[in-house]
């Protein structure tokens, strides 16, 4: 029983603990996301001035805002938020490299990250590449946390506020 109460313990602290990053992760992407809607002419175009092929650019622009908007929901929301998390990564690790190269390229070329918000940029103003850099490493840094503690199973799809049936925790 002192078992029990101890994992119960735990895991109502880990719930508290992920919460934080789950919120401004799901947030920060449903964000991005909307934003780039309504420009997606424009963000291909930026995408086109930059290293990728016309095909990819295309793909991205009209496959990366829906994406992030199916994990900033998903992660809102808790569902799958392991799975969320994972799909996270690589999706930020493209947002460093991306920004990374804007960076090597020099300010005079870049410099603010054209469309990382789309057009809340006009509420929230424009981060330079090097802020936008930061701000990708912090994003895959929560992650991190989200896929290492959050306290569900991987594949679990209940939302972190449905309460579980008692037979269960026994």
């Amino acid at each position: 029983m002192h078992i029990m109460k101890q994992e119960l313990k735990s895991g109502w602290q880990r719930n508290l603990i992920i919460l934080g990053p789950s919120i401004f992760l799901g947030l920060t992407l449903l964000v991005s996301g909307t934003g780039k809607i309504p420009g997606q002419t424009e963000f291909i175009d930026l995408l086109l001035q930059s290293f990728w092929t016309p095909t990819v650019a295309y793909l991205i622009g009209y496959c990366l805002p829906w994406g992030e908007i199916a994990l900033g929901i998903l992660l809102l929301l808790g569902v799958l938020p392991r799975v969320a998390a994972a799909l996270c990564l690589p999706l930020t690790i493209g947002f460093m490299a991306s920004n990374s190269w804007a960076v090597s390229q020099g300010i005079e070329q870049f410099p603010e990250c054209a469309y990382c918000f789309g057009i809340w940029e006009e509420l929230l103003g424009a981060m330079s590449p090097l802020q936008a850099l930061f701000f990708d490493i912090v994003l895959f840094g929560l992650a991190l946390v989200i896929l290492l503690f959050h306290p569900s199973r991987f594949l679990d799809f209940r939302p972190w506020f449905t309460k579980r049936k008692r037979e269960e925790l026994k």
